[in-house]
């Protein structure tokens, strides 16, 4: 063999050893990979979260979330504090306030009572507002109308420089006339305008193939709730992480080739109480490998 045929073809072998050796080494980031940070919706902590709302988010910080998706009680989503004074307290105990739930229904077709909401996320430092719950609707007429407020919606939210986005149930996965009503939101919805979180439970629930679902709406997509339940009885039973029904491993992996970029767990049924499946859930976020 002459020589530069020699160095030539010791060079490919070389090459291709290091390309497997890096692939290899891909894979294993790939697998070892962790949800790092990850946050909680405080609807789960609806039961202690009112009586003490520093408290229990302290508490909740010092399990591990470092990420907060908030929700409309009695005194808002701000839990009585003001803007700068809820974002001065997240910095004290190290969270982002990411986005909420907020009175979609109730704020809709009320302009004031909608800027008076936005003006409350962007003074605190929210990057979203979503809607948490529209219910099933009877004909697509219905659902083009729902669409309609949608992008008005989301187009006033946007205006602050916040997002606006929908969140799932199962109802929205069920077929209506043969198609998916959550297929057609996503279709139908101005991007710009309008994005979405998923619920890895709620798609679970209804039937629907989640990685299928992402591997083609993905990119729609840039929060969800992570959340697992049973069937008990012919319903669904929330429970702790890694202890029902979702193939969590391989959803969340789903979910990270996705525009998914925060991960928020939510539960709302516990076998013991609600601190002590957040502090289940949040050890398991922290040891779950995808």
């Amino acid at each position: 063999m002459k020589r530069r045929d020699f160095v030539k073809n010791t060079g490919l072998l070389t090459a291709g050893a290091f390309a497997m050796g890096h692939t290899g080494l891909a894979a294993n980031i790939l697998k070892d990979k962790t949800i790092n940070p990850f946050g909680v919706q405080l609807y789960s902590v609806r039961d202690v979260l009112p009586k003490d709302p520093k408290g229990v988010m302290g508490q909740l910080a010092a399990m591990g979330y470092k990420q907060f998706e908030s929700y409309s009680g009695k005194e808002g989503f701000l839990w009585g504090l003001s803007p700068k004074e809820m974002k001065t307290f997240l910095g004290d105990i190290g969270v982002d306030m990411v986005s909420t739930h907020f009175n979609y229904m109730g704020v809709a077709d009320k302009p004031d009572k909608l800027k008076k909401n936005i003006e409350m996320a962007e003074g605190a430092g929210l990057k979203y507002l979503l809607s948490p719950y529209i219910g099933a609707q009877k004909s697509w007429d219905d659902w083009k109308r729902i669409v309609e407020t949608l992008n008005k919606v989301g187009e006033e939210v946007n205006k602050a420089g916040l997002k606006f986005g929908y969140h799932n149930h199962d109802y929205s996965f069920k077929p209506l006339e043969g198609k998916l009503p959550q297929e057609y939101l996503l279709e139908h919805t101005d991007p710009n305008h309008v994005m979405f979180e998923l619920d890895l439970c709620w798609i679970d629930v209804a039937g629907v193939d989640t990685a299928a679902h992402l591997k083609k709406y993905g990119n729609r997509y840039e929060l969800c709730h992570v959340k697992d339940y049973n069937i008990e009885n012919g319903k669904p039973v929330q429970c702790d992480l890694g202890k029902g029904s979702v193939d969590m491993k391989n959803t969340l992996k789903s979910a990270l080739k996705s525009s998914i970029k925060y991960f928020m767990v939510e539960q709302e049924e516990y076998p013991v109480s609600s601190l002590e499946s957040l502090k289940h859930d949040a050890a398991y976020m922290k040891a779950l490998k995808v």
